[in-house]
């Protein structure tokens, strides 16, 4: 989940929604596994440009220092993940989302066959880069590509650069469809988003509706005054059933939610 708007508390979009992100870690719906216990992560801006992060590989259901956390943390851009691994290491440096500089990342998903074109991955990152890689994961791995080819730059060209490379170094192995992955990441004034994968079946994603159309339908929901008029939130599943709220993103689609509005873009992926 990631939220842009007025600044809010965290345990507004982690815990009280109907279907919030710790419900979904039990119970999720559209997801690739039902239960997600293998760690989670928050990224939030606050005083400064750097966002901070709280890690824990504890489910996130299961953790009262995120519950506690949540009830002072106030923040107009979120990030919020819960994992289930898919063959790397339970560990923190593995949980999301991943942080460079005033950036941060967290990626749905998964690069078929990473160990075997890990080592390719890994060698194309910048080497000034290089030693901030933490962790062992593929989203990681896909994180600093992006950062490689220009993400604090231009975030859309340089994930499509990442994720055309990772095809390309993918082909050479012979390994068919390599890449699915919804993916956000922001510099703590825009959002970007992504939805993608080379089969084209990629995981779910969706957006809210603009905050004023929506005040607009539902006048009854108290809460949707509190989020401001700029308000968007993009999340792997509705956090609530609410009619008109929720916008899928189209398939090989790229979004972007900053100051002067928000749009929505197809994604090609592009060899560098």
């Amino acid at each position: 989940m990631a939220y842009s708007g007025a600044r809010i508390l965290a345990e507004d979009l982690l815990f009280r929604p109907m279907h919030s992100l710790i419900d979904q870690s039990l119970h999720s719906k559209l997801g690739a596994t039902t239960t997600n216990g293998d760690g989670f992560g928050i990224g939030w801006y606050g005083e400064g440009p750097r966002p901070a992060l709280f890690k824990s590989i504890e489910p996130a259901w299961n953790d009262r220092n995120l519950r506690e956390l949540a009830t002072q943390i106030r923040s107009g851009m979120l990030f919020a993940h819960v994992r289930a691994s898919t063959g790397s290491p339970v560990q923190r440096s593995n949980c999301h989302p991943f942080r460079h500089g005033n950036w941060l990342w967290m990626h749905n998903g998964a690069v078929d066959s990473y160990p075997t074109i890990k080592r390719d991955l890994l060698l194309a990152v910048d080497a000034a880069l290089y030693p901030e890689i933490l962790g062992s994961t593929d989203s990681e791995a896909l994180f600093f590509l992006a950062l490689t080819f220009g993400l604090t730059d231009d975030p859309v060209a340089a994930v499509a650069r990442a994720v055309g490379f990772v095809e390309d170094v993918a082909r050479a192995h012979g390994i068919e469809n390599p890449v699915q992955m919804t993916v956000a990441t922001s510099d703590g004034t825009s959002l970007w988003f992504f939805r993608y994968s080379s089969e084209t079946l990629s995981r779910s994603l969706f957006y809210s509706t603009d905050m004023t159309a929506l005040r607009a339908l539902h006048p009854e929901v108290e809460v949707l005054a509190e989020l401001g008029p700029k308000a968007r939130l993009v999340v792997s599943e509705p956090l609530r059933d609410l009619t008109g709220a929720w916008n899928e993103v189209p398939e090989s689609s790229a979004g972007v939610v900053g100051p002067y509005g928000a749009e929505i873009l197809p994604f090609v992926p592009v060899v560098p």
